[in-house]
């Protein structure tokens, strides 16, 4: 996708299900999620950086390597928020969404196999807004990266 940096970095992939659904999720196992927005808070720290994880993370394939990759043919992305950064900011944001803005954590232990969030999926009522989110974050943690959005709701992707 046009926009995305190469670099590393942090990423909030908001998804639109239209519909509720029961899906398996690898060793998660079969886990409800409800219509309405999801958040997925990731980072993309290896090769490629923000560009090739969510360049991955835009297209449905046969391929289910992320929890993320269970749940996408069945949501649509969204809004793209990221920061470039060396720095792991997933962990805070997660934590920080699931405190002031998300209805629910349908799937815990989604996305997080690799730290002790308890999931780094959200269920919202609706996308919140980038200003309150930046309002709500650390004064020390405000300089030290550059949150960015993009709406990918209509954009077509290739798988």
């Amino acid at each position: 996708m046009k926009g995305i940096p190469a670099e590393k970095g942090t990423y909030i992939l908001f998804l639109r299900m239209k519909a509720d659904r029961i899906l398996r999720v690898g060793r998660l196992g079969e886990l409800t999620f409800r219509r309405g927005v999801h958040a997925y808070i990731g980072s993309a720290l290896g090769p490629g950086g923000l560009a090739a994880r969510i360049g991955h993370h835009l297209r449905v394939t046969g391929r289910l390597h992320w929890h993320l990759d269970y749940l996408r043919p069945f949501a649509e992305p969204a809004v793209l928020w990221y920061a470039e950064s060396q720095v792991r900011f997933e962990h805070e944001w997660a934590s920080l969404l699931a405190s002031f803005f998300a209805e629910s954590t349908p799937a815990p232990g989604f996305g997080c196999s690799d730290c002790r969030c308890p999931s780094h999926l959200l269920h919202f009522p609706r996308i919140p807004a980038m200003r309150d989110f930046l309002r709500r974050l650390p004064r020390r943690n405000r300089s030290a990266f550059r949150l960015s959005g993009i709406c990918i709701a209509d954009e077509r992707v290739a798988p």
